[in-house]
């Protein structure tokens, strides 16, 4: 790759006005699944271009009413859209071209469905396939306007339809016939930061009210509301909770159940409690049981059982998803399914007589796959994953960590792996501090796994899937336990009769965070870092941040920068450049709010005050999550050209 690999002994520069040279065509579009990717070969080999812009799979799913059919947002090599797919027989059929998002109205007769950012209609009868975003036989265009419309949600007789749009200079809610008959009128006024697009609204069995969630009534809080939908009056009915879910009426509309944290503790990721509102007195319960539930960064509910008596809900153990049940005034939970893998997504019909799963496993990409609430196995319905060649089981180990801890691991061996030869190694250290690496499809250490590298996932200290005493351990310690069990991992490698001596880490997001911090904090582990897209110093990032960023910052920290100036001195590595003896390579999105792009300015500049080895990349335009699958490929590309100087042994069979 360019001169990137050509040996140096002075610090590099960061090219901040990143030109990619890659070919046109599909990949110029902008997403990384592409609907125009060629023909799926069999066994499709595992490359950055291929998993960034030929990966195919299912995204959503939602069951209809009757519990017959599932309506399915997936991608194949040929075609991306809206999929019918019977849950008996698996038969399946494309209905709407383009479409995404699909949600089942009027008994389950017609989709509601997002295409060319507006909201549309179609019978679900049609044979298809339809092209989504034109008006048709069969198909009703709803909404015809420049702005957004996000979450959008049927009201019960199908008269109406809710969304979530930033068009006020707020997230608000918004209402719209679903004739498209009339434009769309604000429901809500400030409800939410633009900037965070979390949630959807929920409609109320008899259709008068919406439940939301809002920061209204405190910047830092995320509380529920309820609005009438007659006279837009709005009023707060939870006060000591954090909102870590969409509200979910009873079926007889008594109550609303949601995942949610109490405001006087830790800001809990994935380990939250189930709680029960009473609409009209405002009361909050408490689900009392021997487990929590798992949102999975904000993205998964919870379901009432027809008769109101049960709640359905998502937990992580130990990188695996399942499906847990627990009556709704408490008791002894239990679990619904037990086939490892990680779940996206999730739903059920009403009656929740049984649920389809967005789910995917370390050899499997993902597909839909269904249980009946009445029990039983598993069975996948879909086959629209990319058939990837060479993936490898990893081995699920674990290594003893610098305090005497013993940390959950997932090893990755290259598929033709020879004890006897040497092998350079990698630690990868997983995004979102709180959250967990998952037992799911990781085409990233499986490709460099495929290149002839050791690969070591780790769910270090603080993460999800351990319960809360494990992610207490992070509490007030931000990057510094973390980085130092990262740095025990590195050691553990390094210690192991097939390593050639030399180890690697990399992460993206809180995987940068500790990626950066591990090297400076334990400056003998690593032979070469990635860190990407990273925050070095919590003190700076808090004035800079988007909302969530800074509530994260200031529940992990137990306070603002004024307030703990000893916890954010204890976190910053900034501070801790100096240490730095391993080569870097740090790359950033320069539209990033999440982990502000200057914390990459300042640690380029600190990096090259202390004449460092380390090289810089930034990408105009791109946020936390990059949208350009080019920038994704080329950040990945020079990912493995680093690892490739630093690690691999001239003369050493590897």
């Amino acid at each position: 790759m360019n001169d990137d690999s050509a040996p140096s002994t002075r610090p590099f520069r960061d090219d901040r006005n990143l030109v990619i040279g890659v070919a046109l065509g599909c990949l110029m579009l902008a997403a990384a699944v592409s609907p125009c990717a060629a023909q799926q070969e069999e066994h499709l080999p595992l490359t950055w271009e291929n998993i960034f812009i030929r990966s195919t799979g299912a995204r959503d799913a939602v069951l209809s009413p009757d519990g017959t059919t599932v309506a399915v947002t997936a991608s194949t090599p040929t075609e991306s859209g809206i999929f019918l797919v019977d849950i008996d027989s698996g038969e399946q059929r494309l209905l709407v071209r383009g479409g995404t998002a699909p949600l089942w109205m009027n008994g389950g007769n017609d989709l509601l469905y997002h295409a060319d950012r507006d909201l549309w209609i179609v019978d679900a009868s049609q044979p298809g396939p339809i092209d989504g975003g034109f008006e048709q036989a069969g198909v009703r265009r709803v909404t015809d306007d420049p702005f957004d419309e996000r979450a959008a949600r049927p009201s019960p007789d199908g008269r109406t339809i809710a969304f979530y749009s930033g068009r006020s200079g707020d997230q608000d809610i918004w209402l719209v016939p679903s004739t498209g008959s009339e434009a769309p009128r604000q429901l809500t006024r400030g409800s939410m930061s633009e900037d965070d697009l979390r949630f959807a609204p929920a409609w109320s069995p008899d259709g008068r009210s919406i439940a939301y969630f809002s920061n209204r009534s405190d910047y830092w809080a995320d509380d529920i509301w309820v609005v009438d939908i007659a006279t837009g009056s709005e009023r707060q009915i939870s006060r000591g909770l954090m909102a870590s879910s969409t509200p979910v009426w009873s079926p007889d509309g008594s109550r609303i159940a949601l995942m949610a944290t109490s405001k006087d503790e830790y800001w809990y990721e994935d380990l939250a409690y189930l709680y029960v509102l009473d609409p009209v007195s405002g009361t909050e319960t408490v689900v009392d049981m021997q487990v929590h539930a798992t949102d999975w960064l904000h993205n998964l509910g919870i379901f009432w059982s027809a008769d109101g008596a049960e709640l359905f809900f998502p937990y992580l153990e130990r990188a695996r998803m399942e499906l847990w049940r627990v009556a709704v005034e408490g008791g002894v939970a239990t679990r619904v399914t037990s086939m490892g893998g990680h779940f996206r997504g999730y739903h059920a019909n009403p009656a929740a007589s049984g649920f389809v799963f967005v789910r995917s496993t370390p050899t499997r990409g993902t597909e839909i796959d269904y249980v009946a609430a009445s029990g039983g196995s598993v069975r996948q319905l879909t086959r629209f994953s990319t058939d990837w060649a060479g993936l490898v089981e990893p081995e699920e180990i674990s290594f003893r960590s610098w305090d005497g801890l013993y940390i959950q691991g997932f090893l990755y061996r290259p598929p033709d792996f020879d004890p006897t030869r040497r092998y350079p190694s990698l630690v990868q250290v997983h995004g979102g501090g709180t959250n967990a690496y998952l037992h799911s499809l990781n085409t990233t250490e499986q490709y460099l796994a495929q290149q002839g590298y050791l690969v070591l996932a780790i769910n270090y200290r603080g993460g999800s899937g351990f319960g809360r005493s494990f992610q207490d351990l992070g509490v007030r310690d931000w990057a510094n336990g973390q980085a130092r069990d990262a740095g025990a991992a590195g050691h553990f490698l390094r210690a192991q009769p097939w390593s050639n001596g030399k180890v690697g880490i990399y992460g993206y997001s809180y995987g940068g965070i500790t990626s950066m911090a591990a090297i400076a904090r334990v400056p003998d582990a690593f032979d070469a870092a990635v860190p990407m897209a990273g925050i070095y110093d919590f003190g700076d990032a808090y004035v800079n941040a988007d909302r969530l960023g800074k509530i994260f910052i200031r529940t992990g920290h137990g306070g603002a920068p004024e307030d703990v100036p000893e916890i954010y001195a204890n976190s910053n590595t900034l501070a801790r450049i100096s240490n730095v003896e391993t080569p870097v390579l740090t790359m950033h999105g320069e539209a990033d709010v999440r982990a502000p792009y200057r914390q990459f300015q300042l640690a380029v500049d600190l990096l090259d005050r202390e004449g460092k080895m380390f090289e810089a990349h930034s990408y105009p335009d791109e946020p936390h999550g990059f949208r350009d699958p080019r920038n994704r490929i080329d950040m990945y590309e020079r990912l493995e050209a680093w690892f490739d100087r630093w690690l691999r042994t001239p003369g050493v069979s590897d």
